[in-house]
Parts: structure tokens; sequence; C-alpha cells
């Protein structure tokens, strides 16, 4: 969360937005993860992917705030990272658990 927060505050600084605005949503972003991690695991790819989109929807959620206190409204479209993200939750998990799948028949000569 401390990440989060440093990451935050260097968000707020590049956009040159009110000042713990990306600091506060990230650190409460990085809570809700660290509360649903152990629980998503129990699912299903799918279904995984449904549990996570809410977080990446909050993840892009700072720009509703922006939008209500008066910035323009960067538009739906902006909304569409995080429905591709929970698209690309699947093939992702799989690459990069590749490096743990080994081969059935162990070579004596391969050094992995």
């Amino acid at each position: 969360m401390a990440a989060g927060f440093v990451f935050g505050l260097a968000m707020d600084v590049v956009d040159a937005s009110v000042m713990g605005q990306h600091a506060l949503a990230y650190v409460l972003l990085a809570f809700a993860a660290a509360g649903l991690s152990r629980r998503v695991l129990w699912f299903p790819l799918s279904q995984q992917a449904l549990h996570v989109l809410p977080l990446f929807l909050a993840s892009t959620g700072d720009e509703w705030s922006r939008a209500w206190y008066g910035a323009e409204f960067p538009g739906v479209l902006w909304f569409l990272s995080s429905f591709t993200a929970a698209l690309l939750w699947h093939p992702v998990t799989y690459l990069l658990l590749m490096p743990q799948f080994r081969p059935e028949d162990k070579d004596v000569h391969r050094p992995i």
C-alpha cells in the first residue's frame, strides 16, 4: 500500500491534479486487491476476471471525480481499458504461469 501511495503522489504531480487524489485511490485499490487476492484464486479464470473487473473500473474512477469537480470528462471509451484488461486476464494468466509448467518426462541433459 505504501508503493500505491508513493506512485499515487507521483501521478498527482504528473497530472497536475489535486494532491492526494491518485494516492488515495491507489491505496484503496491496493487494500481491496489484498482483500480479494485469496478469494479470487478459488474461482475459474473467467470468474476471476469478473471479480477483478470492478477493481479495474475503480482504477479509472478517478476520472469520474475529476469530472465531478469540473474537469472535462474523457468519454466512455476511457473505461474501455478496464474491460480490455478483464478480457486479457485469461491469456495473461497462462502466459505468466508458463514457467511453472514442467515436462512430464524429465530430460537429464536439460538444465531446467
